[in-house]
Protein backbone atom coordinates (compact mmCIF):
# COMPACT_ATOMS: atom_id res chain seq x y z
CA UNK A 1 0.00 0.00 0.00
CA UNK A 2 0.95 3.43 -0.80
CA UNK A 3 -0.09 7.25 0.35
CA UNK A 4 0.06 9.80 -1.76
CA UNK A 5 -0.75 13.56 -0.47
CA UNK A 6 -0.73 16.30 -3.38
CA UNK A 7 -0.83 19.55 -1.85
CA UNK A 8 -1.22 22.64 -3.54
CA UNK A 9 -0.10 25.19 -1.71
CA UNK A 10 -2.23 28.35 -2.93
CA UNK A 11 -5.27 27.36 -1.30
CA UNK A 12 -3.69 25.44 1.47
CA UNK A 13 -5.45 21.92 -0.02
CA UNK A 14 -4.42 18.56 0.35
CA UNK A 15 -5.78 16.01 -1.60
CA UNK A 16 -4.81 12.04 -1.59
CA UNK A 17 -4.15 9.00 -3.67
CA UNK A 18 -4.30 5.54 -1.99
CA UNK A 19 -2.72 2.52 -3.94
CA UNK A 20 -2.94 -0.66 -3.88
CA UNK A 21 0.22 -1.99 -5.39
CA UNK A 22 -0.87 -5.66 -4.88
CA UNK A 23 -3.51 -4.94 -7.34
CA UNK A 24 -2.30 -1.44 -9.18
CA UNK A 25 -5.73 0.15 -8.42
CA UNK A 26 -5.93 3.33 -6.79
CA UNK A 27 -8.81 5.60 -5.25
CA UNK A 28 -8.52 9.32 -5.31
CA UNK A 29 -9.69 12.09 -2.39
CA UNK A 30 -10.67 15.19 -2.80
CA UNK A 31 -8.93 16.10 -5.41
CA UNK A 32 -8.06 18.92 -6.92
CA UNK A 33 -9.04 21.10 -10.16
CA UNK A 34 -6.37 19.96 -12.23
CA UNK A 35 -6.21 15.98 -12.96
CA UNK A 36 -3.20 15.27 -14.52
CA UNK A 37 -1.16 14.86 -11.29
CA UNK A 38 -3.22 12.03 -10.31
CA UNK A 39 -3.22 10.53 -13.68
CA UNK A 40 0.71 10.80 -13.71
CA UNK A 41 1.10 9.39 -10.32
CA UNK A 42 -1.73 6.60 -12.17
CA UNK A 43 0.86 6.07 -14.79
CA UNK A 44 3.99 6.04 -12.39
CA UNK A 45 2.83 3.29 -10.89
CA UNK A 46 0.87 1.72 -13.89
CA UNK A 47 -2.58 1.92 -11.52
CA UNK A 48 -6.06 2.24 -12.64
CA UNK A 49 -8.12 4.77 -10.57
CA UNK A 50 -10.95 2.83 -9.61
CA UNK A 51 -12.83 5.49 -7.45
CA UNK A 52 -13.24 9.01 -6.37
CA UNK A 53 -14.33 9.79 -2.85
CA UNK A 54 -15.98 13.30 -2.44
CA UNK A 55 -15.95 14.39 1.74
CA UNK A 56 -18.00 16.83 0.96
CA UNK A 57 -19.10 19.75 -1.47
CA UNK A 58 -15.77 22.09 -1.25
CA UNK A 59 -16.71 25.29 -1.13
CA UNK A 60 -12.94 26.67 -1.44
CA UNK A 61 -11.82 25.06 -4.97
CA UNK A 62 -13.52 23.36 -7.51
CA UNK A 63 -12.78 19.25 -7.69
CA UNK A 64 -11.87 17.65 -10.70
CA UNK A 65 -13.92 14.62 -9.43
CA UNK A 66 -16.55 14.43 -12.62
CA UNK A 67 -13.65 15.16 -15.13
CA UNK A 68 -11.80 11.95 -13.74
CA UNK A 69 -14.91 9.82 -13.71
CA UNK A 70 -15.73 10.47 -17.16
CA UNK A 71 -12.12 10.14 -18.24
CA UNK A 72 -11.03 6.86 -16.27
CA UNK A 73 -14.73 5.29 -15.91
CA UNK A 74 -14.15 5.35 -12.25
CA UNK A 75 -16.91 5.64 -9.92
CA UNK A 76 -18.08 8.70 -7.52
CA UNK A 77 -18.49 8.04 -3.95
CA UNK A 78 -19.92 10.48 -1.61
CA UNK A 79 -22.79 11.00 0.97
CA UNK A 80 -26.23 10.42 -0.13
CA UNK A 81 -26.37 14.31 1.47
CA UNK A 82 -24.52 15.82 -1.08
CA UNK A 83 -27.33 15.99 -3.63
CA UNK A 84 -25.16 15.85 -6.62
CA UNK A 85 -26.54 16.26 -10.19
CA UNK A 86 -23.68 13.43 -11.13
CA UNK A 87 -24.72 9.97 -10.65
CA UNK A 88 -22.54 8.90 -7.64
CA UNK A 89 -22.05 6.15 -5.32
CA UNK A 90 -23.54 6.79 -2.02
CA UNK A 91 -20.73 6.22 0.84
CA UNK A 92 -22.30 7.31 4.17
CA UNK A 93 -21.76 5.47 7.55
CA UNK A 94 -21.85 1.65 7.39
CA UNK A 95 -20.76 1.88 3.25
CA UNK A 96 -17.07 0.52 2.15
CA UNK A 97 -14.93 0.33 -0.69
CA UNK A 98 -12.22 -2.54 -1.06
CA UNK A 99 -9.73 -3.28 -2.77
CA UNK A 100 -6.44 -5.23 -2.13
CA UNK A 101 -5.71 -5.75 1.51
CA UNK A 102 -7.39 -2.01 2.19
CA UNK A 103 -10.77 -1.16 3.27
CA UNK A 104 -12.40 2.52 3.47
CA UNK A 105 -15.07 2.59 5.86
CA UNK A 106 -17.26 5.90 5.40
CA UNK A 107 -17.73 7.64 8.56
CA UNK A 108 -20.58 10.81 8.54
CA UNK A 109 -19.47 13.87 10.52
CA UNK A 110 -21.65 16.50 9.76
CA UNK A 111 -20.62 19.79 11.00
CA UNK A 112 -18.76 21.69 8.42
CA UNK A 113 -21.75 20.84 6.26
CA UNK A 114 -24.49 18.21 6.38
CA UNK A 115 -22.96 15.97 3.98
CA UNK A 116 -19.76 15.91 5.25
CA UNK A 117 -17.79 12.12 5.76
CA UNK A 118 -14.10 11.27 6.99
CA UNK A 119 -13.15 8.43 5.23
CA UNK A 120 -11.67 5.52 7.67
CA UNK A 121 -8.30 3.36 6.53
CA UNK A 122 -8.47 -0.52 7.34
CA UNK A 123 -5.22 -2.21 6.49
CA UNK A 124 -5.16 -5.95 7.21
CA UNK A 125 -7.46 -5.47 9.42
CA UNK A 126 -7.18 -2.54 11.83
CA UNK A 127 -6.87 0.82 11.58
CA UNK A 128 -4.55 2.87 10.19
CA UNK A 129 -5.75 6.40 8.29
CA UNK A 130 -8.20 8.96 8.79
CA UNK A 131 -8.63 10.99 5.80
CA UNK A 132 -10.76 14.02 7.19
CA UNK A 133 -11.93 16.28 4.96
CA UNK A 134 -13.28 19.19 6.48
CA UNK A 135 -14.06 17.73 9.76
CA UNK A 136 -10.98 17.50 11.58
CA UNK A 137 -8.07 19.81 11.10
CA UNK A 138 -4.31 19.65 12.37
CA UNK A 139 -5.18 21.95 15.52
CA UNK A 140 -8.40 22.83 14.99
CA UNK A 141 -11.97 21.80 12.95
CA UNK A 142 -14.14 22.68 10.45
CA UNK A 143 -16.27 25.98 10.47
CA UNK A 144 -19.52 26.24 10.18
CA UNK A 145 -20.71 29.01 8.98
CA UNK A 146 -20.25 28.54 4.65
CA UNK A 147 -23.25 26.85 3.80
CA UNK A 148 -25.90 29.65 5.24
CA UNK A 149 -27.42 32.45 3.80
CA UNK A 150 -29.80 35.25 4.08
CA UNK A 151 -31.40 35.93 7.91
CA UNK A 152 -30.93 32.04 8.87
CA UNK A 153 -27.11 32.36 8.60
CA UNK A 154 -27.10 32.38 12.33
CA UNK A 155 -29.07 29.81 13.20
CA UNK A 156 -27.59 27.43 9.92
CA UNK A 157 -24.20 28.01 11.76
CA UNK A 158 -25.16 27.54 15.25
CA UNK A 159 -27.15 24.22 14.38
CA UNK A 160 -23.65 22.78 11.96
CA UNK A 161 -21.44 23.81 14.92
CA UNK A 162 -23.50 21.63 17.23
CA UNK A 163 -23.21 18.88 14.50
CA UNK A 164 -19.86 19.49 14.77
CA UNK A 165 -19.22 19.38 18.24
CA UNK A 166 -21.06 16.04 18.14
CA UNK A 167 -19.41 14.52 15.52
CA UNK A 168 -15.62 15.20 17.29
CA UNK A 169 -16.86 13.76 20.25
CA UNK A 170 -19.10 10.43 19.05
CA UNK A 171 -17.41 9.66 15.77
CA UNK A 172 -13.74 10.80 15.74
CA UNK A 173 -12.19 10.99 19.28
CA UNK A 174 -12.68 7.10 20.01
CA UNK A 175 -10.54 6.25 17.03
CA UNK A 176 -7.23 4.51 18.44
CA UNK A 177 -4.44 7.18 19.14
CA UNK A 178 -1.78 5.92 16.23
CA UNK A 179 -4.26 6.18 13.63
CA UNK A 180 -2.56 8.83 11.48
CA UNK A 181 -4.55 11.88 10.29
CA UNK A 182 -4.55 12.99 6.88
CA UNK A 183 -7.15 16.62 6.63
CA UNK A 184 -8.18 18.13 3.50
CA UNK A 185 -6.24 21.43 4.44
CA UNK A 186 -3.72 23.47 6.09
CA UNK A 187 -2.54 26.67 7.20
CA UNK A 188 -3.76 28.91 5.39
CA UNK A 189 -6.84 28.14 4.43
CA UNK A 190 -10.44 30.01 4.58
CA UNK A 191 -12.27 26.55 5.96
CA UNK A 192 -10.93 26.93 9.72
CA UNK A 193 -9.20 29.73 11.57
CA UNK A 194 -5.93 28.05 13.79
CA UNK A 195 -4.53 25.19 11.80
CA UNK A 196 -1.02 24.16 12.28
CA UNK A 197 0.99 23.95 9.10
CA UNK A 198 2.25 20.46 9.56
CA UNK A 199 0.61 18.16 6.83
CA UNK A 200 -0.30 15.42 8.90
CA UNK A 201 -0.59 14.04 12.50
CA UNK A 202 -2.23 11.38 14.64
CA UNK A 203 -5.56 11.32 16.85
CA UNK A 204 -3.29 10.81 19.54
CA UNK A 205 -1.57 13.86 19.49
CA UNK A 206 -4.68 15.77 18.40
CA UNK A 207 -6.80 14.31 21.34
CA UNK A 208 -3.78 16.04 23.86
CA UNK A 209 -3.50 19.03 21.69
CA UNK A 210 -6.50 20.06 19.29
CA UNK A 211 -8.78 22.66 21.34
CA UNK A 212 -12.05 21.20 19.46
CA UNK A 213 -10.85 17.49 20.93
CA UNK A 214 -10.83 18.88 24.44
CA UNK A 215 -13.87 18.55 27.28
CA UNK A 216 -16.61 21.32 27.07
CA UNK A 217 -20.07 21.78 26.71
CA UNK A 218 -21.35 21.81 23.62
CA UNK A 219 -22.74 25.18 24.46
CA UNK A 220 -18.80 26.76 24.94
CA UNK A 221 -17.52 24.52 21.88
CA UNK A 222 -20.13 26.23 19.95
CA UNK A 223 -19.51 29.84 21.60
CA UNK A 224 -15.55 29.47 20.39
CA UNK A 225 -16.14 27.73 17.21
CA UNK A 226 -18.35 30.49 15.49
CA UNK A 227 -16.25 33.49 17.42
CA UNK A 228 -13.86 35.14 15.01
CA UNK A 229 -13.69 33.07 11.80
CA UNK A 230 -12.48 34.67 8.71
CA UNK A 231 -14.52 36.79 6.08
CA UNK A 232 -16.32 34.16 3.69
CA UNK A 233 -14.93 34.63 -0.42
CA UNK A 234 -18.38 35.68 -2.30
CA UNK A 235 -17.35 32.71 -4.89
CA UNK A 236 -17.62 30.02 -2.21
CA UNK A 237 -21.14 29.54 -2.76
CA UNK A 238 -20.82 29.07 -6.61
CA UNK A 239 -18.42 26.87 -5.86
CA UNK A 240 -20.27 24.58 -3.54
CA UNK A 241 -22.98 24.38 -6.42
CA UNK A 242 -20.52 23.86 -9.24
CA UNK A 243 -18.99 20.91 -7.21
CA UNK A 244 -22.54 19.68 -7.07
CA UNK A 245 -22.99 19.93 -10.88
CA UNK A 246 -19.79 18.75 -11.51
CA UNK A 247 -16.91 21.38 -13.13
CA UNK A 248 -16.29 21.25 -17.18
CA UNK A 249 -12.97 19.83 -17.74
CA UNK A 250 -10.35 21.61 -17.26
CA UNK A 251 -8.42 22.03 -20.50
CA UNK A 252 -11.22 23.38 -22.10
CA UNK A 253 -11.77 25.96 -19.15
CA UNK A 254 -8.90 27.14 -19.02
CA UNK A 255 -8.30 27.47 -22.61
CA UNK A 256 -11.24 29.91 -22.72
CA UNK A 257 -8.82 32.02 -20.31
CA UNK A 258 -7.88 35.34 -21.78
CA UNK A 259 -4.19 36.63 -20.74
CA UNK A 260 -4.58 40.50 -19.31
CA UNK A 261 -1.16 41.03 -18.54
CA UNK A 262 2.31 39.27 -18.99
CA UNK A 263 4.90 37.63 -16.98
CA UNK A 264 4.09 37.16 -13.19
CA UNK A 265 0.83 38.62 -13.94
CA UNK A 266 -0.17 35.80 -16.92
CA UNK A 267 0.85 33.71 -13.84
CA UNK A 268 -1.81 34.89 -11.61
CA UNK A 269 -4.50 34.96 -13.77
CA UNK A 270 -3.58 31.21 -15.04
CA UNK A 271 -3.43 30.06 -11.02
CA UNK A 272 -6.32 31.71 -10.03
CA UNK A 273 -8.29 30.19 -13.19
CA UNK A 274 -6.83 26.85 -12.83
CA UNK A 275 -8.85 26.59 -9.76
CA UNK A 276 -12.23 28.35 -9.97
CA UNK A 277 -12.04 29.25 -6.91
CA UNK A 278 -10.42 32.57 -3.78
CA UNK A 279 -6.81 32.88 -3.54
CA UNK A 280 -5.08 33.44 -0.25
CA UNK A 281 -5.24 37.01 1.23
CA UNK A 282 -1.91 38.51 0.17
CA UNK A 283 -0.50 36.04 -2.40
CA UNK A 284 -1.20 38.16 -5.52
Amino acid sequence: MKIQQFEDKYLAHYSYAILSECESKMVLIDPARNPEPYYAFAKEHQAQIIAVIETHSHADFVSSHLEIAQTTGAAIYASRKIDAAYTLTPFDEGDTLAFGKIILKAINTPGHSDDSISVLLEHDGKPKYLFSGDTLFIGDCGRPDLRGTGKDMDAQRNRLAAKMYDSLRKKLHPLPDDVILYPAHGAGTLCGKALSDAASSSMGEQKRENWSLQPMSEEAFVKQLSSDQPFIPGCFPFDVDLNKKGAPTFGDSIGKVKLACQDQGSFCIKRWAANYSAFRPGRF
